[in-house]
């Protein structure tokens, strides 16, 4: 049986990450954004919706710069404090902490702390409602080293990554399975095959 609920939003869980700015004084700030996300692969785009009152709007509009930084398990309270403070009234890279490092491609600062930084400039302000969407091309990305593997592949789940669902934090370690598991043949080495038949027949 299904209840039928008011129109809202409620694609979750939602990645909980935080958005890195500064305007053209060279102010920064930090600021929680769970509307966020992929629209393209080619060029490839990123998008963040942000409330027109909220300290970082101006610094984003008058840059045309931000950087999305994916979030953990050990970044959770500073993620939660940039989402219920203020940058006119506190200093969030102090009261949180973190890191701000120079990106290399736009006019905002990045957080060391977190294993990946997006940087992005806006090529497009769509002013929807409540937030107004910031389409950006990603113009680089920067990853902890330490995170891969061997063979050079980024293993994100090693850092605990975090998700947000309803006012609350969520782990994402687990991995359930990698991409086209579904369908993938299991394969029998012909060596082992032609083993087991012989013990058999023995």
């Amino acid at each position: 049986m299904k209840e039928v609920w008011k129109p809202g939003n409620f694609i979750y869980p939602v990645p909980a990450v935080l958005v890195s700015c500064q305007d053209r004084e060279g102010r920064q700030n930090l600021f929680t954004a769970a509307w966020t996300g992929t629209v393209c692969t080619n060029p490839p785009m990123a998008y963040i919706s942000v409330r027109p009152e909220r300290y970082s709007y101006h610094m984003i509009r008058e840059t045309g710069a931000f950087v999305i930084n994916l979030t953990t398990k050990s970044m959770v309270r500073a993620v939660d404090y940039c989402g219920v403070r203020s940058g006119r009234d506190a200093d969030k890279w102090k009261e949180t902490h973190l890191t701000p490092a120079p990106a290399r491609e736009v006019e905002a600062p990045l957080i060391l702390e977190s294993p990946v930084n997006v940087e992005c400039r806006v090529t497009e302000v769509k002013e929807l409602g409540s937030h107004h969407m910031f389409l950006a091309e990603v113009k680089a990305i920067q990853v902890d080293a330490s995170l891969l593997d061997a063979k050079g592949k980024f293993r994100f789940d090693q850092a605990e990554p975090i998700a947000y669902s309803h006012g609350v934090y969520y782990g994402l370690a687990e991995a359930l399975g990698t991409f086209g598991y579904s369908i993938r043949k299991k394969t029998t080495k012909p060596g082992k095959t032609r083993k087991k038949i012989r013990k058999k027949s023995g």
